[in-house]
């Protein structure tokens, strides 16, 4: 639980005590994806609460106001995460024609959306040009995605109930499940931190896996709420999980999200993992994320240590918890990252340099 005074989340641009600016502290990694994190010393700060749209503020909690807000843009595409250390109303004005999903990640006393009361991890949908009413009796932090209803198809196809746009017309609240919501309120500043740390550039490819993995990490509850799919039968086991295949193939060298494989295949979720255990026992999250340790362990032995990171290869291949990652590439090749990295430079030829940090796999070890 939240204490007052300890608001915090991962710092995303080190430890400093400057208040937003115009500019704040902007890191832009290339043309796709930027970040900006600052401290707040009064509620005014919280006008942009949720990136590219206004937010009117009032103060309800007496004391010194404190807190701090950070924003990912990735194209149109935001999520801010902010937290305060006094109680204050939150009014959204409807002129703003996007579609927000907010998560209550913490609070220290009562949260009232509209009627919803919030408990944390709560999410909650705000469609686009609709007044918001929010009522933090406490401190508290939040995370909010801001995104055009044009993108829902792409993001939710396969999930027949939310990817057309109509469904996110209506304000709701959805209830947390307890394992979903607890790991998203863990990943969702990570990705912040970790993001903001990344100096090279990221390509377009790489920039949409990270998009999709905040709607994926913002979203969960709502995607695990929904009835068993019921549109009919399904093609064989076999023939889906070598569909994906395909899939993975022609995408080469880019690490592929599984909400792209539902949207490009019309299948959901539900469906893509029985198929996967039906034909080789494991799920379709842990297969791709074989796939990418096995293009990472490529990618490492023929890298030069002097010029290329552990991290760098991490994250360009998906993988934001460091320690998380080292235990799964343990678990898969014996073999911690870092004993890898530089093993087998390839003969005549120049080591890999930070340019090419990616490299098509053709093949699955067994785990």
């Amino acid at each position: 639980m939240l204490q007052r005074g300890d608001l915090r989340q991962p710092d995303a641009g080190g430890d400093r005590d400057d208040q937003c600016k115009a500019e704040g502290d902007r890191r832009t990694m290339g043309r796709h994806l930027a970040v900006n994190t600052c401290r707040l010393d009064s509620f005014e700060g919280l006008h942009q609460a949720i990136q590219g749209s206004h937010v009117d503020v009032m103060q309800l909690g007496r004391g010194k106001f404190r807190g701090s807000l950070s924003h990912v843009g990735i194209g149109d595409f935001s999520l801010s995460i902010g937290s305060f250390s006094v109680g204050v109303r939150t009014q959204r004005v409807p002129t703003d024609d996007k579609l927000v999903v907010g998560m209550l990640l913490d609070a220290e006393d009562r949260v009232t959306h509209w009627s919803f009361d919030m408990r944390p991890a709560d999410v909650l949908v705000m469609p686009p040009c609709t007044e918001h009413d929010g009522i933090f009796h406490g401190a508290a932090a939040y995370a909010a995605i801001r995104l055009d209803l044009a993108e829902i198809t792409s993001l939710f196809g396969g999930e027949a109930r939310l990817s057309d746009p109509a469904a996110w017309l209506e304000k709701n609240r959805f209830r947390a499940d307890p394992s979903i919501g607890a790991a998203a309120r863990q990943r969702l500043p990570l990705i912040v931190a970790r993001l903001a740390r990344q100096q090279s550039g990221m390509s377009d490819a790489v920039a949409d896996f990270w998009k999709r993995s905040i709607v994926d990490a913002m979203t969960g509850t709502i995607v695990h709420s929904l009835p068993p799919d019921s549109r009919g039968p399904l093609p064989a086991a076999s023939q889906l999980v070598g569909k994906v295949g395909d899939y993975l193939d022609a995408a080469g060298l880019r690490p592929v999200h599984i909400s792209e494989i539902c949207a490009q295949l019309n299948v959901s979720r539900r469906s893509l993992h029985r198929a996967f255990y039906d034909v080789l026992g494991m799920g379709p999250i842990t297969f791709l994320r074989h796939k990418r340790l096995c293009a990472i362990h490529s990618v490492l032995r023929d890298s030069n240590p002097a010029t290329v990171t552990v991290a760098q290869v991490a994250i360009q291949h998906g993988f934001i918890e460091l320690g998380r990652f080292s235990h799964y590439y343990h678990s898969l090749f014996g073999e911690y990252p870092s004993q890898t990295l530089g093993a087998h430079p390839p003969a005549g030829h120049a080591q890999t340099d930070r340019r090419h940090l990616a490299v098509r796999v053709r093949s699955l070890p067994r785990a």
